[in-house]
């Protein structure tokens, strides 16, 4: 009888990458909550929707931020050697995050009526962060940074105890170990 350990290994990947993550979302949530604030106190003080135009911009100042810190620190490991193809990427899964305290932020000013800096600040960089945040992390890791793509790339196949070459005519190796679940790959937060 074999007995799994992916889990181990995986978990021991996946805390310091989570640590890593959330250094890089601290500095973009400092970025953030400064750009949107510096718009709506002093630089769109009388434009209409000015609370939904400093999330957008905010965030997007912020994105550019976070790509820089998990491209060449949280994801390093698995980053793409196509930085253009990457960074499109990562753009799209933020954008796609972007709407989420967005959306937050209308709900709270335009359909709850909260329409106070506080009540701004909460939605955005309370509830509407810390949904984005799961939202991105899930996606970077499953599909930007994604471990099985980046070994694909460098010709490699990720298993639960490493990675193993692939020959050149794509013939498959055998499983390192007896277990069918050896030669299943980390599929990042996806199958947990």
């Amino acid at each position: 009888m074999t007995t799994d350990t992916s889990t181990a290994p995986h978990r021991a990947r996946l805390f310091p990458q989570l640590i890593k993550f959330g250094a890089v979302g601290a500095v973009g949530f400092v970025v953030n909550l400064l750009v949107f604030n510096l718009l709506m106190l002093f630089v769109l003080v009388n434009v209409p929707h000015k609370t939904l135009f400093s999330t957008a911009i905010a965030t997007l100042v912020a994105i550019g931020t976070n790509w820089v810190g998990n491209r060449y620190w949280a994801f390093s490991g698995n980053r793409n050697e196509n930085a253009t193809r990457e960074g499109i990427e990562f753009f799209i899964v933020s954008l796609a995050g972007m709407a989420i305290p967005l959306l937050c932020v209308w709900v709270s000013h335009y359909l709850l009526g909260y329409q106070s800096l506080l009540a701004d600040n909460i939605s955005n960089n309370v509830v509407g962060l810390a949904l984005g945040t799961v939202f991105r992390f899930a996606f970077y890791r499953w599909w930007v940074f994604s471990p099985e793509r980046a070994a694909a790339r460098a010709g490699h196949r990720v298993t639960a105890s490493g990675t193993q070459h692939v020959p050149a005519r794509g013939r498959e190796l055998a499983p390192i170990t007896g277990s069918t679940l050896a030669s299943t790959p980390d599929r990042g937060l996806v199958g947990d």
